[in-house]
């Protein structure tokens, strides 16, 4: 089980790989995901105990200087976040469909951590910049009232940061729809 998780957003390549080094050096954390994305950006997300996350987070930030876009911290991510990540999340069905997009991957992961937590949702898909001009979104369903609950909790986060692309809920997705995005 996934204790902490961290994540630094880099605008370099190069410092990127530099500063993954750094983290998992500096602390014993291990890596989720450490890859380029576009447009140029690379992440490094790692877990682990909080206080060795946070000791690899300050030395990811410390060794990526001015080329940090991001990073944050969570202590207690909701354990549905990292199968969204891997798209190893199995769903069945979904009833009403909830869609977040901002421009941040960092800043995505929270809010998928929040929506999680703020309301009964299943997570569907959380893709990471990956082919998608470095951006980044959370899909989840649930019932409509739960859905908007949890779509409107985890947008905030992204809003105030300035960073929140559009969110949406669809309250009955079409069928046709649906079997893209299981």
């Amino acid at each position: 089980m996934l204790r902490a998780i961290g994540l630094v957003e880099l605008t370099s390549i190069a410092k990127g790989i530099e500063a993954a080094d750094a983290m998992v050096k500096t602390a014993d954390v291990d890596i989720l995901v450490s890859t380029p994305v576009c447009p140029g950006k690379y992440f490094v997300l790692v877990h682990g105990d909080v206080s060795a996350v946070e000791s690899s987070i300050r030395a990811g930030v410390r060794v990526g200087k001015e080329y940090v876009i991001d990073e944050f911290i969570l202590p207690n991510v909701h354990p549905s976040v990292y199968p969204a990540i891997t798209s190893t999340v199995e769903i069945t069905e979904i009833n009403a469909l909830g869609v977040m997009e901002a421009f941040s991957i960092a800043s995505m992961i929270i809010a998928a951590d929040s929506a999680l937590k703020a309301a009964d949702v299943e997570a569907i898909e959380l893709r990471l910049g990956t082919g998608i001009g470095g951006k980044s979104f959370f899909t989840m369903t649930g019932d409509v009232a739960a859905v908007n609950a949890a779509v409107e909790a985890g947008a905030q986060n992204v809003i105030e940061k300035g960073l929140l692309v559009e969110k949406v809920v669809i309250p009955s997705p079409s069928k046709k729809l649906m079997k893209s995005l299981l």
